[in-house]
C-alpha cells in the first residue's frame, strides 16, 4: 500500500501560469490555490544580496524602496527575464503551496505555460528555473491551449475553436483542434504595455509623472477600448509628481483619453486576430463562424475590447467566466486528465 501510494500521482503535483504579473498556481485536487503578483524585492546589506519579500509583499513595495532595496519583475514578455530570481520566486510559491517538504517527499511534477512565441533558449530557461527550484519533472504547455482548455472549449475533438489570451506580457491568438494548434501567434501586447501607454498620454498631456502601480489603477478603474458616447465619459482623480515644477499633484483623467492612449495596442490585438482568421483553413473557419471567439486572461477584461473586436470581425466574442485563472486551470487539467496528455511536451 505504502508503494503503491509512493508510485501514484502526487497531491503536490501542479501547474504554475508563470505570468509577467502574476503568477497563479493550480494544485493537484485542489484546483487554484495560488495568485500572486510576480515581484520579488531584493535586499543588499554590506554588499550582500537577500531576498527581502516576494508576490503580493513585493509588489507594495513597487516605486516606494529605499536605495538598499530595488523590486525586479523576472519574467517580461511571458518569459524569463532574469533567471536567478525567477528561480528564487518559483521556488518559494512552490514551497508555500506545499507547505514546505520534509526528506521524505518527493519534488512534484510541474506543468509550466509558455507563450508560442518563446524562443528555445526561453523554453530551456523556464524549464531549467523550474527544475532549479525542485521540480522531479517539467512539462511544458502552450498557454493557448492551456487557456482553451480552461475555458472549456472542445480542444480534443475535431472542431475548430478560437482562442484570444491577453496577459501581461502577450497576447497568444490561436486556433485548435484534435488536440493541436492549427494556427498560433504570439504579438508583444499585454496589461504592462497598457499601463506604460497610460502613464505615457498622461505625462504628454498633464506633464505629470505617474508610477506603474498608479497607472495599473486608472486602467482597472476607467479603462476602455471604447471612446464614450459623449466623448468624456467617468473620470478619475490621478496623484503624481508635476513634470514643471518637481512637487506633488493632482489631475483629472476622463475615459476618452484613456481609450485614445490605448487605442494603438487594441488595434494590434484587432490585427492579430484578422491575420489569425485570414489564414485559417476553411472547415475550421465554418466552426469559428458558428462557435465565436473566446477571451481569456486579464486583458480581456478591458471594458469595451470584447465589442471592438466583435465588430472588426463580425463573429460573437465571449470573455470566459474565470478569465483571469484560465491558463493556469487548463494547464492543470492538463496535468490530471489523461485525455489532454498530448498537448504537454518536455523540451
Amino acid at each position: 500500500m505504502r508503494l503503491s501510494r509512493l508510485l501514484s500521482p502526487s497531491s503536490s503535483d501542479l501547474a504554475i501560469d508563470l505570468g509577467t504579473v502574476n503568477t497563479v498556481i493550480y494544485l493537484r485536487e485542489k484546483g487554484i490555490v495560488l495568485n500572486e503578483p510576480s515581484v520579488v524585492a531584493l535586499e543588499t546589506l554590506d554588499g550582500v544580496q537577500r531576498v527581502r519579500a516576494i508576490g503580493a509583499e513585493a509588489k507594495l513595495m513597487l516605486g516606494k524602496t529605499p536605495d538598499a532595496i530595488r523590486t525586479i519583475r523576472p519574467m517580461r514578455d511571458g518569459v524569463i527575464a532574469d533567471i536567478d530570481v525567477a528561480e528564487q520566486m518559483i521556488k518559494h510559491f512552490i514551497e508555500k503551496v506545499n507547505g514546505g517538504r520534509n526528506w521524505l517527499s518527493r519534488g512534484p511534477e510541474i506543468v509550466i505555460c509558455i507563450p508560442s512565441g518563446a524562443t528555445p533558449v526561453e523554453r530551456r530557461a523556464i524549464r531549467q528555473a523550474t527544475m532549479n527550484a525542485g521540480a522531479r519533472k517539467v512539462h511544458l504547455i502552450e498557454e493557448s491551449m492551456a487557456a482553451a482548455i480552461g475555458a472549456g472549449l472542445p480542444v480534443a475533438e475535431p472542431i475548430g475553436a478560437m482562442v484570444v489570451d491577453i496577459g501581461g506580457g502577450t497576447t497568444e491568438v490561436a486556433i485548435l483542434s484534435l488536440r493541436g494548434l492549427a494556427y498560433s501567434t504570439s504579438v508583444r501586447v499585454g496589461g504592462d504595455r497598457m499601463d506604460d501607454a497610460i502613464a505615457s498620454s498622461i505625462r504628454r498631456k498633464h506633464n505629470l509623472m505617474i508610477g506603474e502601480a498608479t497607472a495599473e489603477q486608472i486602467k482597472f478603474a476607467i479603462g476602455t477600448a471604447l471612446i464614450p458616447e459623449d466623448g468624456v465619459g467617468q473620470e478619475m482623480r490621478v496623484r503624481g509628481r508635476d513634470l514643471l515644477n518637481g512637487v506633488p499633484s493632482e489631475i483629472t483623467v476622463n475615459q476618452a483619453e484613456i481609450a485614445q492612449a490605448l487605442a494603438d495596442l487594441v488595434g494590434q490585438v484587432i490585427e492579430a486576430v484578422l491575420s489569425a482568421l485570414e489564414k485559417t483553413e476553411p472547415e475550421l473557419a465554418a466552426d469559428i463562424f458558428d462557435r465565436g471567439i473566446v477571451m481569456t486572461g486579464g486583458g480581456s477584461l478591458l471594458a469595451g475590447l470584447d465589442t471592438v473586436l466583435s465588430e472588426a470581425t463580425g463573429l460573437p466574442v465571449i470573455v470566459a467566466e474565470n478569465a483571469l485563472t484560465c491558463v493556469a486551470t487548463g494547464a492543470g487539467q492538463a496535468l490530471d486528465d489523461q485525455v489532454f496528455q498530448g498537448v504537454l511536451t518536455t523540451a
